[in-house]
């Protein structure tokens, strides 16, 4: 299998697995949002608090180029360590969120 539809199966399962938990605060509403066409896998929260809404991600993952990249993780989730539990290689692993110069202290790829 080639290995972008195999990284594509598995974010799509993580992203569908914490979109689906339901918060003890009914008032987060999860937003998953896909195009699997680009390789794009975010989830979303929103919620109202009195007059205050928050509105933001939580996971934004990109499968590109034969690589996951992990755009943005706003989760206690080590979100690295279970793409690798659930079959991606660590060196197709880019933490796109740490500056290029730390991605080599890592352990996972660099670009």
């Amino acid at each position: 299998m080639d290995s972008s539809i195999k990284y594509k199966s598995i974010v799509r399962s993580i992203i569908e697995e914490y979109g689906s938990i339901k918060s003890p605060s009914s008032a987060i509403t999860p937003q998953i949002i896909m195009d699997e066409d680009r390789g794009q896998f975010m989830l979303l929260a929103s919620n109202w608090h009195d007059d205050s809404r928050s509105y933001g991600p939580y996971l934004h993952l990109q499968v590109n180029n034969g690589k996951v990249y992990v755009q943005y993780n706003g989760t206690d989730i080590h979100i690295a360590q279970e793409l690798v539990a659930k079959g991606v290689a660590k060196d197709d692993i880019v933490l796109e969120f740490q500056a290029p110069y730390k991605r080599e202290h890592t352990g996972y790829a660099i670009a």
